[in-house]
């Protein structure tokens, strides 16, 4: 196991914001992290990165104890925070040679990180001519730089445009292989496009963790879909094994489904052949969406 949280519990004065937390991750999982705002994920997340040093209970990665060993933790650890604060003067390649100079990397592989995270044209811009998309790209190489074991992303899409965004889950989910991933966010087709695994954090105790295979089980099938132009409902009707399709909003679509083989690549196709852009698409989890509302209503 490469993340072991056991009995962790966390106050501020009298307001416990944590209780009792327990958490087994393993090497090549991506799990999403969910819950209301003042659930307790962004105090979990901030012991588990040493921001926080006075909390109860027990914490191992890879066998080193979060209290005694937290820099060896730290050069395994890669962490996006939610506000991804940059020094906006700096270059691109600059600030990346920054944080390399911190891990202490004597060959940093800036190149490599520079393709993963498509900043190839930005290397010499400075940061704050970036767009938000662009200064996320530069969050997230810089945390991954030093090639952590667990990897910590807090809304890691916050700010992202369609295109963007496929590329930023392609590369989370690429991650996720042969690293320890674990996603915060509050944007549940987030988890949903991306995750093995789902945990609900509740004021402060766990709620719900859960395979998303087994959340998927027995559900009818929805592929929610934005084209670039209006399509009639009828056209779509159309595609293999569908049940009924509903315009939700403008160029936006719910298609229902039944059977378990994955539809959207029948979707890509009709977009192709009707020469029409897709701005997004995405499986839509009722379940999911469902237990969220059951289980942090308050």
């Amino acid at each position: 196991m490469s993340l072991v949280i056991a009995d962790v519990s966390k106050s501020y004065g009298s307001l416990q914001a944590l209780k009792g937390i327990n958490i087994t991750l393993k090497k090549g999982e991506v799990v999403g992290l969910l819950g209301p705002n003042g659930a307790g994920k962004s105090t979990l997340m901030k012991i588990l990165t040493g921001y926080y040093s006075q909390w109860e209970g027990q914490i191992h990665f890879f066998n080193h104890d979060l209290r005694s060993d937290l820099r060896q933790i730290q050069k395994k650890t890669g962490y996006l925070p939610e506000n991804n604060p940059l020094y906006p003067d700096m270059y691109v390649i600059e600030y990346l040679k920054y944080t390399a100079a911190l891990y202490h990397i004597s060959h940093p592989p800036l190149d490599e990180m520079i393709k993963e995270t498509g900043l190839e044209a930005h290397t010499h811009s400075k940061i704050s001519t970036l767009s938000k998309g662009f200064k996320q790209r530069v969050g997230l190489a810089a945390a991954l730089l030093h090639n952590p074991e667990v990897v910590i992303l807090d809304e890691p899409t916050t700010g992202l445009d369609p295109n963007q965004l496929i590329e930023i889950r392609q590369l989370i989910r690429k991650l996720g292989k042969n690293k320890t991933v674990i996603l915060s966010t509050h944007i549940l087709q987030e988890v949903d496009a991306l995750c093995d695994r789902v945990i609900i954090i509740n004021k402060g105790t766990i709620v719900l963790d859960e395979s998303l295979k087994n959340l998927r089980k027995n559900q009818q099938q929805i592929i929610e879909v934005s084209f670039d132009y209006r399509v009639e409902t009828e056209a779509l009707a159309r595609l293999p094994q569908v049940e009924k399709v509903t315009n939700t909003h403008d160029f936006d679509y719910e298609i229902h489904l039944n059977g378990n083989e994955d539809q959207r690549p029948a979707v890509f196709d009709f977009a192709h052949d009707n020469g029409l852009k897709i701005l997004s698409l995405q499986l839509k989890n009722e379940s999911l969406e469902t237990l969220f509302k059951e289980l942090t209503v308050h």
